[in-house]
């Protein structure tokens, strides 16, 4: 019944955002006083996800839901989006007042590089969870490392997204040109799915959370007829790009996979935009850790948020609303 009533309000709340096509920035913006993380007047933010089956959304409508039950005046709404890059876009824009973002496209945006070509006014909430770069192939279509990809139909994730950055990064590494060498498809989880279960797709690259919806739907479909790739032997080759990139381990457990799978991993960050009023960013930081377990229930990607990394959002700086929310709940009761 929980998991019922779960889904339910998740579809609501997305059919909410989808409908207003956007919405009227309300949030108000930092006049430079006192943190006090009592917001006065009624406040409607709004929250840019991810794919209908990745983590962002699942965990994004949590914490909207969260926002909401908390009671007080600012009531939230989260929305699918194609992700970190078109997330950070509409967040500056103002169509969104928060946004979720790996931390590598984060820090693009922070120092004007890749696909920013200035420097963009975000701010950091937190540190939340970690997106695994997953790499999956079809056994039928004989790749046996990501140079093996070379003129195999690719989906390199959604337009705009983080993963379609990673993706871009780890075929350049394996001596790829994304552009030239591959059949990109740049498709959103969903259609990746389908695509790799019909066989027109041939392999696709994942960045997200652990278990991910739309990869477990894959996993537990085609069973044998797919496997992960290991991309860590091209991690030195990310590091000197970003040294965000770290190696890390997918467990048999959570795709109920005959082995671990080392991987590339990313750090995740909720962003906002560095203008965003102090008081609305504290309520918002607060609401994250003090509804964790609320969010677990959504996604076990949420046991990773923590007090202990929230602060380790470099080179993105703390909002200092979210600064004053992190002294409070650090400090002794």
């Amino acid at each position: 019944m929980r998991r019922i009533l779960t889904v339910t309000t998740i579809t609501t709340l997305a059919l909410a955002a989808g409908a207003c096509g956007g919405r009227q920035n309300t949030a108000a913006t930092d006049t430079g006083g006192e943190v006090t993380c009592q917001v006065a007047q009624d406040t409607r933010i709004g929250i840019a996800t991810g794919n209908a089956t990745g983590v962002y959304f699942a965990l994004g409508n949590a914490f909207a839901e969260q926002v909401n039950a908390a009671g007080g005046k600012v009531r939230a709404t989260a929305a699918e989006t194609g992700a970190s890059v078109q997330n950070i876009q509409q967040l500056v824009a103002g169509t969104y007042d928060v946004a979720f973002s790996l931390a590598d496209t984060a820090a693009d945006a922070f120092n004007g590089t890749s696909s920013f070509t200035t420097k963009q006014p975000v701010t950091a909430l937190a540190r939340i969870h970690t997106n695994y770069t997953q790499v999956i192939v079809r056994k039928a279509a004989g790749i046996k490392d990501v140079a093996g990809m070379k003129g195999k139909r690719v989906s390199t994730g959604s337009p705009k997204s983080g993963t379609e950055v990673i993706a871009g990064r780890i075929l350049t590494a394996a001596g790829l040109d994304p552009a030239k060498d591959v059949s990109a498809q740049k498709l959103d989880l969903t259609k990746t799915v389908d695509g790799m279960k019909d066989g027109t797709i041939d392999a696709l690259f994942w960045s997200g959370g652990l278990p991910t919806p739309g990869i477990t739907d894959l996993l537990t479909t085609a069973k044998d007829q797919v496997e992960f790739l290991d991309v860590t032997p091209l991690l030195p080759e990310l590091q000197k790009i970003n040294q965000v990139y770290q190696e890390g381990v997918i467990p048999a457990a959570t795709y109920q996979r005959p082995a671990d799978v080392k991987t590339i991993i990313v750090p995740n960050v909720l962003l906002v935009r560095a203008d965003l009023d102090p008081n609305v960013a504290c309520v918002l930081t607060r609401t994250l850790f003090e509804r964790k377990a609320q969010l677990e229930q959504a996604s076990a990607a949420a046991k990773e948020i923590t007090l202990d990394t929230a602060r380790k959002t470099s080179p993105v700086p703390l909002h200092r609303g979210a600064e004053k929310a992190l002294d409070e709940l650090n400090a002794p009761r």
